[in-house]
């Protein structure tokens, strides 16, 4: 058994005895919440996101909903919801956790900050196209909170102005993608016809232009019908030898 199985193993038989003792309660929920923890760390997370969201029941009853400690279970309930490719229920919880956090330790705090980063992971995770505004947007704000701190988190802020580039990268490439799917270019002839059709649309005469051509057409016929009878009857007739 290694260091964590010992430390769950542990863990439980301490719930165990706390639920029995009603002045305890209280305790229950952070109990599950270093349980859910560890759970998630060796990659049970299944059972996890069970554990956690007991926990944060359990947390809110005992301190109310801002409590600290839910933020803290709610943020590793979203890592949880990630890994088993659920991001609307990540985003979710991860902005219930931005919003504790913010109150309980001010929206410029480490914990915060990593909020928005894991907000930014989920929406990102969603992979709609619309969603990458407000990826880009929470990546942004943690940015911006990292520069406050200065030199001591040089490293981390490197690594989430990087992280923004490639965001950024990759909206545009989604973005370029979806007016390609929703729109496509077309080719050859159908973008030629595809051209004159825009463009007579625009016009609302598409309908008499196409008769206007066919009445062209026909006289343009006519014309060199006639063109030529006229140069056969005007051609001088060869002297007979």
């Amino acid at each position: 058994m290694n260091e964590f199985e010992t430390a769950i193993s542990l863990l439980r038989k301490t719930l165990a005895m706390l639920e029995k003792l009603l002045q305890e309660q209280h305790s229950v929920g952070s109990v599950l919440a270093r349980i859910g923890w560890l759970l998630l760390l060796t990659g049970r997370v299944e059972q996890a996101v069970s554990v956690l969201e007991d926990a944060a029941e359990r947390l809110k009853e005992s301190f109310g909903s801002n409590h600290y400690g839910v933020g803290y279970v709610y943020n590793n309930l979203g890592a949880a919801y990630l890994e088993l490719d659920r991001p609307q229920s990540a985003a979710q919880v991860f902005a219930y956790a931005k919003e504790i956090v913010d109150v309980a330790l001010g929206p410029h705090h480490v914990d915060s900050i990593e909020a928005c980063q894991n907000l930014s992971k989920a929406y990102v995770a969603i992979g709609r196209f619309v969603s990458y505004p407000l990826a880009i947007n929470f990546q942004e704000d943690a940015v911006e909170g990292l520069e406050r701190h200065g030199p001591s988190v040089q490293d981390e802020l490197d690594e989430a102005v990087q992280m923004l580039g490639q965001l950024k990268e990759k909206a545009s490439a989604q973005i370029s993608e979806a007016l390609l799917k929703d729109f496509p270019i077309p080719k050859g002839e159908e973008l030629f016809q595809a051209k004159n059709s825009s463009a007579l649309e625009s016009n609302g005469h598409i309908q008499s232009a196409q008769e206007e051509l066919v009445e062209a057409v026909r006289l343009l016929e006519h014309l060199k019908e006639r063109e030529a009878r006229m140069k056969a009857f005007t051609a001088p007739e060869k002297d007979d030898e």
